[in-house]
């Protein structure tokens, strides 16, 4: 029996899909699942296509040419180190494991390194785009030597999502780099979905909209600046109609949002490397508050806001749109902001202008203003900020009076956009050239001798107090 090209361990829905993406694509592939039902669900599916099921480790890894080549889409954490204790004593030296889960970057440098030891090379592979881009064409976003990436290429150029011809996976850097990034696209992504919901929140109350109504815009805001794949899906999910009721399905889901883990991760990260992401942040803290539903429903009753709010008019939803762009052209350089400081950190040599490009399409945060971004770091790899490059920078001055009026009229009201005011607040502090941190300075000293610096003189000081 001819060998197959590659194998796929974990058949959920990610691993379903990829597995399909990539049989259509041309390739052999090999599938096992720890429980025999979706192995058995999957085979079903895959008629005429170059798939075949194995019900043992041992069968499956023989089933594969070599070098062979297994892609892990398991849970993240002890479930992707259960599954490379149990394939490493049927490998061979020369093979490729490539885990193309959410796993957590450090987790991935370390299994670099125990599994280089051992002679078998690793991708640490994020992938993007939920059930449809696993089966139609993610972005992905491979990290480990670049002799892993070389071998896995053909395959993950050729199932990746295209744009303009281009495929949206590029060689990212070694070992954690290709989960780092990923994990920065999904803070972005909280972050973004926040900001969306705020400019939802504030015309439902400021302009009394409804769904149809709301639905219109985010349709036209589609067609210009904002033109992304959030959009887009926040568009029809405003003319969706629930079958049960009969009403507009959005206002009939209960307001607590979940998480899985990244954008607290993001957020972490950035507290230990000292970059600031606060939008990020605050999105996955909204989250937290989301989730204490009974508790904010007794609160209500108790704790009260503005007893009224001005009426604003269609002309305020021009204002709204701009707030909501330049809001996100501050989430996203928040997020390269942490890319470029783990670059250094890790010596990763990250390209975020490739890092751009691919997250044009396939994945969650693909935006028109990506190919943007991808230019201003094509003309200039070491800018320091994404607001620097003149496109953004002339985008904040130009919206920033736009962008104050509705963070106020918003907090007037007493509307919660902790997203939109962190972003702003970002934008403040960075152009600031003297924050009150002197003060803190000089507490930090009084109450615990800490010292400080002078900007007269150099040196190190202390004040009896």
């Amino acid at each position: 029996m001819k060998k197959q090209q590659i194998g796929v361990i974990g058949l959920a829905v990610m691993g379903k899909n990829l597995a399909l993406n990539i049989a259509e694509h041309g390739f052999s592939v090999s599938v096992f699942n720890r429980t025999s039902g979706k192995t058995n669900e999957l085979l079903r599916t895959a008629e005429g296509l170059n798939i075949a099921g194995f019900y043992t480790l041992e069968e499956f890894v023989a089933s594969l040419e070599q070098p062979r080549k297994i892609i892990m889409m398991v849970k993240a954490g002890e479930a992707v180190d259960e599954t490379i204790k149990q394939l490493l004593p049927l490998l061979s030296e020369g093979d490729l494991l490539m885990d193309g889960g959410n796993s957590y970057y450090l987790d991935t440098i370390r299994r670099s390194k125990e599994l280089q030891a051992a002679g078998i090379l690793y991708l640490g592979t994020g992938i993007s785009g939920g059930e449809e881009g696993a089966r139609y064409g993610p972005a992905i976003m491979p990290g480990g030597s670049m002799q892993a990436y070389k071998i896995m290429e053909p395959v993950l150029t050729a199932i990746a999502a295209k744009v303009e011809q281009e495929p949206c996976s590029t060689y990212i850097g070694e070992n954690g780099a290709g989960h780092f990034v990923k994990m920065v696209h999904n803070g972005i992504e909280y972050a973004d979905m926040q900001l969306i919901s705020e400019a939802y929140s504030i015309m439902r109350t400021l302009l009394e909209l409804g769904p149809k109504q709301l639905h219109d815009i985010f349709d036209s805001w589609n067609e210009g600046e904002l033109n992304s794949y959030l959009i887009d899906i926040t568009a029809n999910i405003f003319k969706h109609i629930d079958n049960d009721t009969g009403k507009y399905l959005v206002d009939m889901i209960l307001d607590s949002a979940g998480q899985k883990g990244t954008g607290i991760w993001t957020g972490q990260v950035s507290l230990e490397m000292g970059v600031p992401v606060p939008t990020i942040t605050t999105a996955v803290y909204e989250r937290f508050i989301s989730a204490m539903k009974s508790e904010r429903v007794e609160a209500s009753k108790i704790l009260k806001g503005p007893s009224g709010y001005e009426k604003y008019g269609e002309n305020f939803i021009e204002a709204i749109r701009k707030a909501l762009y330049a809001s996100k052209i501050c989430a996203y350089a928040q997020g390269f902001g942490l890319m470029k400081a783990a670059s250094e950190k890790y010596s990763w040599n990250l390209s975020f202008a490739d890092i751009a490009k691919i997250f044009r399409g396939g994945c969650i945060i693909r935006a028109q203003f990506l190919n943007l971004i991808s230019k201003a770091y094509e003309e200039n790899p070491s800018l320091p900020n994404l607001m620097l490059a003149d496109y953004f920078r002339d985008i904040l001055g130009n919206y920033q009076r736009q962008w104050r009026e509705v963070v106020m009229a918003a907090i007037s009201a007493g509307i919660s956009v902790p997203a939109f005011a962190s972003a702003l607040s970002y934008y403040d502090s960075y152009r600031c050239e003297r924050l009150p941190m002197n003060l803190i300075q000089a507490q930090r000293d009084y109450f615990g001798a800490h010292t400080y610096q002078r900007t007269d003189k150099d040196g190190i000081y202390h004040t009896t107090w």
